[in-house]
């Protein structure tokens, strides 16, 4: 099971000033072109497996897509992998722009 964050939580952690999660975007480049959460990684779902050394095993990492359920899958993956802590962003930024950042472009 991947515990799964809400938008109005991931944005608590991220105003906190003693640390904040990686933020691991597996969408397509197109869909970060249209929106993206600032200083958020981009690594796209298919390439996960090749780029795994790019990741920090021991940091929260929070994955994020569009509506949440291909992050849900690149989270269960990664924590297979053993990756810890890992989150899903549920709703995914479809969810974040409709509840934390209203004016951010939709698709």
């Amino acid at each position: 099971m991947i515990p799964q964050l809400t938008p109005t939580e991931l944005h608590q952690q991220l105003v906190e000033p003693d640390g904040r999660p990686v933020i691991q975007d597996v969408r397509e480049p197109w869909g970060r072109e249209v929106c993206a959460l600032a200083d958020s990684t981009h690594i796209p779902m298919g390439q996960v497996l090749q780029r795994l050394t790019e990741l920090q095993r021991d940091a929260e990492i929070v994955v994020l897509c569009h509506h949440g359920v291909r992050s849900q899958q690149v989270a269960y993956f990664l924590k297979h992998q053993g990756f810890e802590p890992v989150f899903n962003l549920r709703g995914g930024i479809d969810a974040w722009s409709h509840e934390v950042e209203p004016a951010m472009s939709k698709y």
